[in-house]
């Protein structure tokens, strides 16, 4: 008799890095890494630096490894995105991991603006995000998630979601925000989704980010999204539930017109 057993299934690794300096007027690209299947793009859009990560394999799955970096210098500011959305599928066995750790240094600043990360049905995800600003510096960061596809008639009733987010500042926690989604929470009233498909948090830290609070209260009204701001010792903070990722997308791009002041947004949003 011959013993036949099931081949591994393939995971995906990849890790992405990139650190800017400045050089008197100009800022210059220092290091840059990238392997497996993490990559990073550097489109040439103006004076401020955009980087674009991406995930070439299409998605996460369980046992699936992404780390990405990026560190900006004193002084330095930066746009940092994702070129689209990313995908948590189904895991056969294990959890997906993504680590996000972005520095920026004394004066400069930094727009971390991901786009959506859509979780499918029985996925497993855990993210970790941590911004260390230096000094003087600040963010402005975003985390949208949603839960499957709408338009698909996809409906999510069981996944594995957790995601922490870290502001730290001399080292010192500013902010610090974990999450952990179940089943439960999905099927559980107003006190936690209430039906929503589609949530996102967007944080500004500055000195005076809490200036920012009734401009974007007067923008919280966009149809098919449940939203609130608060601000206190130099942060903003916008919570938005929604009941799918369209209408929560409209809202969020309000949002950053006025916290971004009407600067355009990176290009990969625009297409």
């Amino acid at each position: 008799m011959t013993a036949h057993f099931p081949s591994p299934m393939q995971r995906s690794y990849g890790e992405a890095f990139a650190s800017f300096r400045a050089a008197g007027a100009r800022v210059r690209l220092g290091d840059l890494r990238q392997q497996g299947s993490a990559k990073l793009l550097l489109p040439h859009v103006g004076a401020v630096p955009e980087v674009v990560f991406l995930n070439t394999s299409g998605g996460i799955t369980g046992g699936d490894r992404l780390r990405y970096g990026l560190d900006l210098g004193a002084d330095v500011r930066a746009v940092a995105t994702t070129q689209t959305a990313e995908r948590a599928y189904r895991a056969s066995a294990g959890v997906g991991r993504v680590e996000v750790a972005l520095t920026v240094g004394a004066g400069g600043w930094l727009d971390w603006l991901p786009q959506e990360t859509i979780l499918f049905q029985g996925s497993a995800l855990r993210r970790d995000t941590v911004i260390d600003l230096a000094g003087d510096a600040g963010c402005l960061a975003l985390e949208s998630v949603v839960l499957g596809r709408a338009a698909m008639g996809e409906t999510i009733a069981d996944l594995a979601f957790d995601d922490r987010r870290t502001i730290r500042r001399d080292g010192r926690a500013l902010l610090i925000e974990p999450l952990s989604l179940r089943a439960d929470a999905i099927a559980a009233g107003i006190a936690v989704l209430g039906g929503a498909r589609a949530f996102a948090s967007l944080v500004l830290v500055r000195h005076g980010a809490e200036d920012a609070l009734g401009p974007v209260r007067q923008v919280l009204d966009q149809a098919g999204v449940q939203a609130a701001a608060s601000g206190w010792d130099g942060k903003l903070v916008v919570r938005m539930l929604a009941t799918d990722g369209w209408p929560m997308r409209q809202q969020i791009l309000r949002v950053l017109g006025v916290l971004r002041q009407g600067r355009p947004l990176p290009r990969v949003w625009q297409i």
